[in-house]
């Protein structure tokens, strides 16, 4: 009876703990990150007797949570890629959509300026068709800086986020530290047993980090899990957790750097140590915002840089040399925070041609600068000494050095990075724009040949290009420059004077005069207006064979394939993780029919036990009612 008594009891009690667990399963069936537990059960080893082994019952062996680890695994890896490609998609789609609204687009601004030019080219003596095109150059300048300031707000709320889920890395990572220590504290006083609930909490959180920075992690035996960066670095160790700092780039204070605390030391981590969230918004800088600004810069750039240069070559109204249609947006100088010289550098666009979208830092090693690109570190051409008869030169931009550096000490030259954000139109008399050519050329009405004068300016600045110039053809293979010697020529071959260069076409005969002259105020003729009409298709840019209009169309095609690719990567990633979230809820998750089932079961289960119970009672009375008699 005692062995019915005891067996029948152990089994009462590990029913009602089945019970329990079960009704513990049920209650946090919507639980997030909740892992199902199921008692686990063994028979105790019973004692030898004359005739056998009996049966000692049941025992509990322990409570166990129904975990998956290789699902759990892969998932912290998708919840980090689907975080990383979250950030990406998000912020690249507003790029996206500032260059593609109508209302915000670039390319309608962009056509109506050339059009406008080609207009004053139709009629350069038409005043309202020259302020119809410095009001084309105004909208697209103030087109270009509402560009620029949407990307500048976009880097604003990048580096925001980058601070803010920095804080919340930290926080995650105190957490985890914090349920480490409780976790090991209760496993001791448990003897051993884990205790599920806390273990549960401990992996949502570590979802959370993974999501947030991309984490591995390594449980050890006291029962504490270790949480390293996918790049290896250490956030959790046991009940310590170090800190995840956003600390300021070195050139450019509004930008930050992810770094980790080790000490009294910030360790800047690379990119390659960085998933989730964090990673998204890296690789939302690095490849979207920086190409996305310095391109629309470079076209900021070489929109002045062009159309000043051209409307330097022509004639206004006045007679006088064209001036500049837009302020030349400045070349961004930093030094960078840690230089202990007093070295500064002012840098200007030399050449257009020649100036690309890359960042240059220039590096002092006591003797001379090299110069690089400062994410891959590609060495870069340098000439000159620095100074400003002789500045020094990289990539189409001259660079004068002003005070003493040390070695050392880094300097970072944006030749495109903002600066559509400072484009502006600087001409407001619609006289002052120069349509005509500053010199023109004219056949004398007695010429005896149909021959057709075309002049060139080769070189605008040439001090006597304003010279009058009479050629008279002494025969038809020989000229004279103002009375001078004659001079042999080849049907074909031209005549280069003074800056200019002159064909004709037919050949001339004897005797005929063509007259070159500066170019006088009032001046109907369009050879420059030309000229500015069509600079949109020369080849003008990335050493002669680049165009403003292959520029456009890079940019606007490389924004919007940068977001339609994150978002059908994100769309990739999302349905990887339902598929593995839907593989762990196979495992862990409750199912209340199944929950159900049990209940039962176990109810069964414990009813007999009771039951077992009662008639060991009831033949232990029988037995003590015998002995009584």
């Amino acid at each position: 009876m005692s062995g019915i008594l005891s067996n029948s009891t152990s089994a009462l009690v590990a029913f009602q703990r089945a019970l329990a667990t079960i009704s513990h399963n049920v209650a946090n069936a919507n639980t997030e990150g909740y892992s199902r537990q199921r008692i686990e059960l063994s028979n105790r080893i019973g004692a030898p007797n004359g005739s056998g082994f009996a049966g000692a019952g049941v025992q509990v062996d322990t409570i166990r949570r129904l975990v998956d680890d290789f699902v759990t695994t892969r998932l912290l890896f998708s919840g980090a890629e689907l975080g990383r490609l979250q950030e990406l998609s998000r912020l690249s789609g507003k790029v996206d959509a500032a260059f593609t609204d109508p209302g915000t687009a670039l390319t309608q601004s962009w056509s109506a300026l050339f059009d406008a030019a080609q207009a004053v080219a139709t009629d350069p003596s038409s005043i309202a068709a020259r302020e119809a095109y410095l009001a084309s150059a105004e909208t697209l300048a103030a087109r270009m800086r509402y560009l620029d300031g949407q990307l500048d707000s976009l880097e604003q709320e990048t580096t925001a986020r980058m601070r803010a889920t920095a804080e919340e890395v930290t926080r995650l990572s105190r957490e985890v530290a914090r349920l480490n220590q409780e976790i090991v504290r209760q496993k001791g006083a448990a003897g051993g047993q884990p205790p599920n609930d806390l273990l549960d909490q401990r992996d949502r959180l570590v979802a959370e980090l993974g999501r947030k920075i991309g984490v591995t992690t390594a449980l050890q035996d006291d029962g504490s899990m270790n949480v390293y960066t996918q790049g290896g670095q250490a956030l959790v160790v046991g009940t310590r957790s170090l800190r995840l700092v956003a600390q300021q780039d070195p050139f450019q204070p509004q930008r930050v750097n992810i770094a980790i605390e080790q000490g009294s030391t910030l360790v800047p981590l690379p990119d390659s140590a960085l998933a989730g969230e964090l990673s998204g918004l890296v690789d939302f800088r690095r490849q979207v915002l920086d190409p996305t600004n310095r391109q629309l810069g470079l076209m900021a750039s070489a929109l002045a840089f062009l159309h000043n240069r051209q409307n330097a070559a022509g004639v206004d109204l006045y007679g006088n040399r064209g001036g500049p249609i837009f302020a030349q947006p400045p070349v961004t100088a930093l030094a960078a925070q840690g230089n202990t010289g007093s070295g500064s550098f002012s840098a200007s666009i030399l050449d257009i041609a020649q100036v690309t979208t890359q960042d240059i830092e220039m590096v002092w090693d006591g003797v001379s600068f090299t110069a690089r690109d400062p994410v891959s570190g590609q060495t870069f051409a340098i000439s000159g000494a620095g100074t400003p008869g002789n500045p020094y030169v990289v990539n189409g931009v001259a660079m004068v050095l002003s005070g003493t550096p040390n070695p050392g000490d880094r300097f970072l030259i944006q030749p495109t990075a903002g600066a559509a954000g400072r484009l502006t139109r600087l001409m407001q008399d619609p006289r002052g724009i120069a349509a005509a050519a500053p010199v023109l050329v004219s056949a004398d009405l007695a010429n005896l040949s149909d021959a057709v004068p075309q002049l060139t300016v080769s070189n605008p600045d040439d001090p006597l290009l304003g010279t009058p110039v009479d050629i008279v053809f002494v025969t038809p293979t020989s000229y004279t420059v103002n009375g001078g010697p004659a001079v042999a020529w080849t049907p074909g071959s031209v005549i280069s004077v003074n800056g200019w260069d002159l064909r004709l076409d037919p050949p001339p005969a004897a005797g005929d005069t063509f007259r070159i002259r500066a170019t006088g105020p009032n001046s109907s003729d369009n050879t420059n207006a030309r000229a500015l009409a069509q600079l949109d298709d020369a080849l003008a840019l990335r050493g002669g064979l680049g165009a403003l209009n292959g520029e456009l169309r890079a940019l606007v095609t490389s924004v919007g394939a940068a977001a339609q690719g994150a978002e059908f990567s994100l769309q990739a990633q999302q349905a990887i993780q339902t598929q593995l979230e839907a593989d762990r809820a196979t495992t862990s998750g409750v199912n209340l029919d199944e929950e159900a089932a049990n209940l039962v079961r176990f109810q069964q289960a414990y009813q007999a036990a009771a039951q077992m119970i009662g008639t060991a009672d009831t033949l232990f009375q029988t037995l003590l009612g015998a002995v009584r008699r």
